[in-house]
């Protein structure tokens, strides 16, 4: 809806536009950041709290 109604791109342009065009059309109407990428004690301590080892029942 936004690409399409909001910025009023042809469906070419919507198709052919990555992720990160997508993102920084609506920062700049919203006027929002984005969040920060995680880093890498982000990903330890989510590997902390939800460890992939499963245990057979």
């Amino acid at each position: 809806m936004l690409g399409l109604s909001v910025l009023r791109w042809s469906p070419d342009q919507f198709w052919r536009a990555t992720p990160r065009e997508l993102f920084a059309a609506w920062e700049g109407l919203s006027g929002e950041r984005r969040t920060e990428p995680a880093v890498s004690r982000d990903l330890r301590r989510m590997m902390e709290a939800f460890p992939d080892d499963i245990k057979e029942v």
